[in-house]
């Protein structure tokens, strides 16, 4: 199954590349492979899939629901404009930083660089096998 964004008809994130299960999130937490800028803190651990999948992490730190809710939405989106040029086959859950004020294009390359910053640091510690 293709899992190109641009495929969907409605230009949504596909179910199958959203992480809901909290033992899915436990694993990406479990393997401490973690990366982090001023925007992001990114988890990932692999998932046996061809494609990547996303889960978010918006404390009540970040405001009310309103807030939380665009919050998750522009994270939604980064990941959907940006899901052919992150490293297949991981789940990455994404936890935004408190009063970072990113847009999407901030989001978007946060997400590029600390996503394949934690693959090429799995890699080398041998733990990519």
């Amino acid at each position: 199954m293709d899992h190109d964004p641009s495929q969907h008809p409605s230009g949504k994130l596909p179910a199958s590349c959203r992480i809901r299960r909290s033992v899915d999130f436990a694993r990406a937490y479990a393997e401490k492979s973690r990366a982090g800028d001023a925007h992001l803190l990114v988890f990932a651990a692999r998932n046996g899939l061809s494609h990547p999948r996303l889960g978010l992490s918006v404390s009540k730190k970040h405001g009310n629901a309103v807030r939380r809710s665009r919050i998750k939405r522009l994270l939604r989106e980064a990941f959907r404009i940006s899901q052919c040029d992150l490293p297949s086959g991981f789940d990455l859950v994404l936890i935004p930083r408190v009063n970072s004020a990113a847009l999407v294009g901030d989001y978007q390359k946060s997400l590029k660089r600390l996503a394949w910053k934690i693959v090429r640091r799995m890699k080398d510690d041998g733990s990519d096998e």
